[in-house]
C-alpha cells in the first residue's frame, strides 16, 4: 500500500511540473469543382452498396476530393459516354 502511495505521489508531482503538450492539427481545404452560375444545386439522394461507399470515401481522402464532387464527375462522365449531355 505504501508503494502505491509513493507512485501516486510521484505521479501527481510529475503532472504539476510538466506542461501539457497539445497535438497540433493541420487543416487543409479540399478541392471542389467549379459550378457555373446557371447551375443551381438540387438534392440527390439514393442508396448504394456499402463497399462502393467505402471505396468512394477512401478515394476522396487519398485525392483530396469530396464525395459530392466524385459523384458529380461520375454522373457527368456517364451522361457524356451515353450521349445525353
Amino acid at each position: 500500500m505504501d508503494d502505491y502511495k509513493k507512485k501516486l505521489g510521484s505521479l501527481a508531482s510529475k503532472i504539476k511540473n510538466e506542461t501539457p503538450q497539445t497535438p497540433l492539427q493541420q487543416v487543409q481545404p479540399i478541392k471542389t469543382l467549379t459550378v457555373s452560375a446557371d447551375d443551381q444545386e438540387a438534392r440527390f439522394n439514393n442508396w448504394i452498396p456499402k463497399g462502393l461507399k467505402r471505396k468512394i470515401k477512401a478515394y476522396g481522402a487519398q485525392n483530396d476530393i469530396s464525395q459530392k464532387d466524385i459523384t458529380i464527375q461520375a454522373l457527368q462522365q456517364f451522361l457524356k459516354k451515353n450521349g445525353n449531355e
